[in-house]
C-alpha cells in the first residue's frame, strides 16, 4: 500500500510538471540577448547572446526552431529551441524588426521598414524568393491561420495591405487610424484585429470584406490620452477575449471579443510592448520595455500575479510548450 501511495504521488508530480513544462523566450533589445524564463517558478533561467538589437521572435510550428530578428545585423537567426545553438541565418533584408510565419512553417514574411517592402523567405532553402512593395514604414505583419492572407501594416501610410499568399500580390488596401502598429488574425481567420498607436484605438476588420466593422477607443481614467498607445494584440482561440498592450499607459486592455466592449484594464510594467499566451491560454506574458520585466497574467482570474526581471528593454516574446 505504501509503495502504491508513493507511486501515485510521483505520477501526480510528474503529470503536473509535464502539464506546466513551458519555456518563455524574451528578446532583450539593449542586451543583444534573449532571456529564458521558467514561468511556473517565475524566474529567469539564463540569458543567451543572439546578435545585435533582437526584436521579433517566433517558434516554428513544431516548436523545434526559434527565429529571432536581429535588426542591426540585418538578418533573421535560427536557433535550436532546446539547446539554443545557432543553426543558420535567413536573408531578411535591411533592419528586420517583425515577421510572420506561414501556418505550415515553410515561408517567412519580414517587414523591412526602411525599404517599404516585405521580404518573402523560403525557410528550407534559406533564400529570399520575393520582395513585395508596400506602404511607408511597414511593421505589423500577420499571416491568416487558413494561409490565405498576409496583412502588412504601414505606419506612415496608415494602411493595411492585404496580400494573397498564392500570387503574393496586394489585392486590397484598407485605410485605418494613424500609425497602425500590430495586426493579428482570429483563430478562424474571419477577423483581423489592428492597433492604432496614435489614435489609441483597436480596429476589428472583417476578413471577407476587408473593412472595419468596429473601432474600439481605449480610455483609462486618470491617464492622459497621449500615453495610450496600443501596440501588440492577441485574441484567444475561442474568440472570447482580446488583449491589447497599451505602451506607456502601462496596462493591458481586456476586450470582450464578442461585444467589443473593454471589460478591464490590467496594470503591468512600464512601456508594455508585446504579449503571448501560455499553451493552454490560461496565462498571458507581457514584455515591459522600460521596467525591464515580464508580467504574468492569470487569465482565469484576469489579474496580474507575477513579475520577472529579465534584462534591458524586453520587446518580443514567444512560448514553447
Amino acid at each position: 500500500m505504501r509503495r502504491l501511495k508513493l507511486t501515485t504521488l510521483a505520477f501526480t508530480a510528474l503529470f503536473s510538471s509535464q502539464l506546466h513544462a513551458e519555456t518563455v523566450f524574451v528578446t532583450l533589445e539593449k542586451d543583444n540577448a534573449i532571456a529564458v524564463l521558467d514561468p511556473v517558478e517565475a524566474k529567469l533561467i539564463k540569458t543567451v547572446n543572439v546578435g545585435q538589437r533582437p526584436r521579433g521572435i517566433a517558434l516554428s510550428p513544431d516548436h523545434k526552431q526559434l527565429f529571432i530578428a536581429t535588426s542591426d545585423d540585418n538578418t533573421i537567426r535560427i536557433f535550436d529551441a532546446s539547446s539554443l545553438k545557432e543553426l543558420g541565418r535567413l536573408p531578411s533584408g535591411e533592419d528586420p524588426e517583425t515577421f510572420a510565419l506561414s501556418p505550415d512553417g515553410k515561408s517567412m514574411y519580414v517587414s523591412n521598414e526602411d525599404d517599404s517592402q516585405v521580404t518573402v523567405i523560403d525557410i528550407a532553402s534559406k533564400k529570399a524568393v520575393q520582395k513585395i512593395k508596400v506602404g511607408v514604414e511597414p511593421e505589423g505583419i500577420a499571416a491568416s491561420p487558413d494561409n490565405r492572407w498576409l496583412v502588412s501594416a504601414s505606419e506612415t501610410t496608415n494602411m493595411l495591405h492585404w496580400i494573397d499568399t498564392k500570387s503574393r500580390q496586394i489585392v486590397e488596401n484598407t485605410l485605418v487610424d494613424p500609425r497602425p502598429r500590430a495586426v493579428n488574425f482570429t483563430a478562424d481567420s474571419q477577423q483581423l484585429w489592428a492597433t492604432s498607436e496614435m489614435a489609441g484605438t483597436v480596429m476589428v476588420l472583417d476578413t471577407a470584406s476587408k473593412q472595419i466593422i468596429q473601432t474600439i477607443k481605449l480610455e483609462v481614467a486618470g491617464i492622459s490620452s497621449d500615453l495610450i498607445q496600443p501596440v501588440g494584440v492577441v485574441i484567444d482561440k475561442d474568440r472570447h477575449y482580446a488583449y491589447v498592450a497599451m505602451g506607456p499607459a502601462n496596462r493591458v486592455a481586456v476586450i470582450n471579443a464578442q461585444t467589443f466592449q473593454v471589460e478591464k484594464y490590467l496594470l503591468v510594467g512600464q512601456r508594455v510592448w508585446n504579449l503571448a499566451f501560455s499553451p493552454d491560454q490560461k496565462q498571458l506574458y507581457t514584455t515591459n520595455g522600460i521596467s525591464n520585466d515580464v508580467s504574468i497574467i492569470n487569465l482565469v482570474e484576469q489579474k496580474v500575479v507575477k513579475s520577472i526581471a529579465v534584462g534591458r528593454y524586453p520587446w518580443g516574446v514567444a512560448v514553447k510548450p
